[in-house]
């Protein structure tokens, strides 16, 4: 009897977008991400676009699993332990045991780590805001309009499969 063999495909209507315009868009985001992401704040504090990531969503979350930062921000738990040991030790997060759960940590931001995050979001803020006053008064409209599509565009990637 031969084993049966379980065959995966992905059906794929036809493409929404053309390739060129495919690859435009992605090109267009990654350069946005990459020009928005250093800041003078984040390279002060020796932060690594990694860790400044993960600084913002620890901020953002208010307090989170350790398990689930990592699979937010795709650390593995070796690099994720490090970076939550040099937060801690300089001051930006606190690291607590889960009381249910002795193998589960929590992490949460400290005042000092609220601050810094701050500071990072206010560069990019301004940042962003002076790239878009060299845009055209059209420009900048259709940048807004299209805001809501690439909220629900980013979500549509955090649950698609690679």
């Amino acid at each position: 009897m031969l084993a049966s063999k379980q065959v995966f495909t992905m059906t794929t209507a036809l493409p929404i977008l053309d390739e060129e315009t495919t690859v435009r868009l992605r090109v267009a985001i990654a350069r946005l991400s990459r020009r928005l992401r250093p800041t003078a704040a984040g390279a002060a504090a020796g932060l690594s676009p990694t860790r400044v990531s993960a600084l913002l969503t620890i901020v953002r979350s208010e307090e989170i699993r350790l398990s689930e930062l990592a699979e937010t921000e795709g650390l593995n738990p070796t690099m994720l332990s490090r970076v939550i040991s040099d937060f801690v030790a300089a001051g930006l997060v606190q690291r607590d045991s889960d009381d249910g759960d002795r193998r589960a940590a929590w992490v949460r931001s400290t005042a000092a780590g609220r601050r810094l995050a701050e500071r990072i979001r206010r560069e990019r803020t301004i940042a962003l805001n002076r790239a878009m006053e060299a845009l055209s008064e059209g420009d900048r409209r259709r940048v807004e309009e299209a805001l809501p599509a690439l909220e629900r565009l980013a979500e549509q990637l955090q649950d698609t499969p690679r």
